[in-house]
């Protein structure tokens, strides 16, 4: 291990001499500095409407919820719950709940709701838990997505597609077919959503007059597509959270002293014996691959079509594919310090509890219990909630689906690893650019 006090500068340095020479000289573990270059560039009057759009419930389909409820500034761009609630429910953050009576929820949003950060840098191409949303031109419009070959065409990259899907999901924003035209139309063909909300917020005129202005394909209030809503949703995504300015980052460029010990120490295991660098790799600390990790499965899941009951197979849902199975895309950790709960269903209330479960899968997963998650009452819902936890044979098979080498690390090694984590924590970046606006031009309240 280097000595603290040497600075980095002067070890790659003597690397790169060790290696002129002839020497046999250590590769540089860590990963590339992250800065501004590698994101998408934006316009920023279209990331000034984005952030109204973000917040405005005008895009739900009972104008109840925004994007914002569940990827609040407050909870650091998520929403601190390990499955959240969506339409129908009231409050933000852990304080949501679920409302009863004739217009309960029928189920709780099937997986976590991931933290907004870094989501513009170009590098990414693939959105959501199970990828479901990427770049490709399978279907001639450059991305892959459940709406297939009716997605609109012109969208600017791959966040802006994925904005487009919450809008359609009945748990997330649409709400139930019963309810409203929003609904009805996403049960009867996805696309139909799309004009449906286009046309609410053509008829706003804060909107009428912003799009006009930002987007110069649009010459009139009539021109305002899904595209140019899903577009400035994406330019503020982008725009609002880049997260570079940790400790980490600091030492990165040179300044040893901006992690602790413990965090010396934690790097050193992360990029070395504990192995969290094989998936965790690359500035985002992703290698933007699926993998297996026997998570204990409860919740609705995403489930498939056909299936008989509530579960999730993640990766496996996209591609058919049976090597897929419960497979799912590896996290991007800066900021993880303040996202948890953690694991695509947000299994594990803590870093220490999480990391616990990458060194023993299997007996993690064996010795899970449901009192291990606090999940947003509803009572109604009980009865579905772990009704996969009690089926032998799909506990069999998350099980036996293990991408990751068990390690055996002590308690000292599992706290410096918390503390090294800790050090991906951002500074300023952590509260956003423009933040949370007050009010949005449809005069719909906002979430506070």
């Amino acid at each position: 291990m280097f000595h603290h006090r040497t600075s980095l500068r002067a070890i790659l340095q003597s690397l790169a001499l060790s290696a002129t020479l002839g020497g046999a000289a250590l590769a540089n573990p860590y990963p590339q500095p992250l800065g501004p270059k590698g994101f998408h560039p934006f316009d920023e009057r279209q990331a000034e409407l984005g952030r109204l759009l973000f917040y405005d419930k005008i895009l739900s389909g009972n104008r109840n919820i925004s994007c914002g409820t569940c990827h609040h500034h407050d909870h650091a761009s998520a929403d601190g719950l390990p499955l959240g609630i969506g339409e129908g429910g009231h409050g933000v953050g852990p304080e949501r709940v679920a409302a009863p009576g004739d217009n309960a929820i029928v189920k709780r949003v099937p997986r976590n709701s991931p933290a907004m950060f870094n989501l513009g840098h170009t590098s990414i191409k693939a959105l959501f838990h199970d990828g479901r949303v990427s770049v490709s031109d399978l279907f001639g419009n450059e991305f892959n997505t459940p709406a297939e070959e009716w997605l609109p065409r012109g969208l600017d990259n791959v966040l802006a597609a994925q904005a487009l899907f919450p809008m359609t999901a009945q748990a997330e924003m649409a709400g139930q077919p019963r309810e409203n035209e929003v609904a009805g139309a996403s049960n009867d063909r996805i696309n139909y959503v799309w004009p449906i909300l286009a046309d609410r917020v053509r008829g706003v005129e804060g909107y009428r007059s912003g799009f006009v202005e930002a987007f110069e394909e649009v010459e009139t209030p009539g021109d305002i597509t899904i595209v140019h809503i899903a577009d400035a949703l994406s330019a503020f995504i982008n725009a609002e959270w880049r997260s570079f300015d940790s400790p980490f980052d600091a030492y990165l460029e040179g300044d040893e002293s901006a992690l602790t010990a413990a965090q010396h120490r934690g790097k050193d295991l992360f990029f070395g014996q504990a192995g969290c660098a094989e998936c965790h790799s690359g500035p985002l600390f992703s290698d933007q691959s699926f993998h297996a990790l026997a998570l204990p499965h409860y919740g609705p899941g995403r489930t498939r079509r056909f299936d008989p009951y509530a579960r999730d197979v993640g990766r496996m849902a996209e591609t058919d594919d049976l090597e897929d199975a419960y497979r799912f895309r590896t996290p991007m950790l800066r900021n993880v310090e303040l996202t948890g709960p953690y694991g695509h269903n947000g299994a594990y209330a803590t870093l220490e509890g999480i990391i616990r479960h990458h060194l023993d899968p299997q007996n993690s997963f064996d010795t899970w219990t449901p009192e291990r998650v606090d999940l947003p009452e509803a009572p109604w819902l009980n009865a579905i909630d772990f009704v996969a936890l009690s089926d032998s044979r799909e506990r069999a098979r998350i099980r036996a689906a293990v991408d990751i080498t068990p390690r055996n690390l002590s308690d000292q090694d599992i706290d410096d690893l918390v503390a090294f984590l800790h050090g991906l924590t951002g500074t300023e970046s952590v509260h956003g650019r423009l933040g949370r606006p007050e009010t949005v031009p449809s005069r719909l309240p906002v979430d506070k």
